[in-house]
């Protein structure tokens, strides 16, 4: 199933925050974000840590999408 995390980035503009912001204050590593920056599946224990850093649930920083959508590559 395709996931996006349009969500999460629009998220971050909203808390004036950018990517680097986010893997700081949550410790993550640079290549959770880079998956994420293509849509690729992390961690849950990853999301959650976002999650807790953004005081927000996985379902306001990720979709799963309908198989169709995630097929346009």
């Amino acid at each position: 199933m395709p996931i996006s995390y349009d969500k999460l980035w629009k998220l971050l503009i909203d808390k004036k925050m950018n990517r680097t912001d986010l893997k700081d204050a949550s410790g993550i590593s640079f290549n959770v974000l880079a998956k994420m920056g293509k849509n690729e599946f992390v961690s849950i224990e990853s999301l959650m840590k976002i999650c807790a850093t953004l005081n927000c649930n996985v379902g306001d920083i990720v979709d799963f999408l309908p198989e169709s959508e995630g097929l346009q590559e």
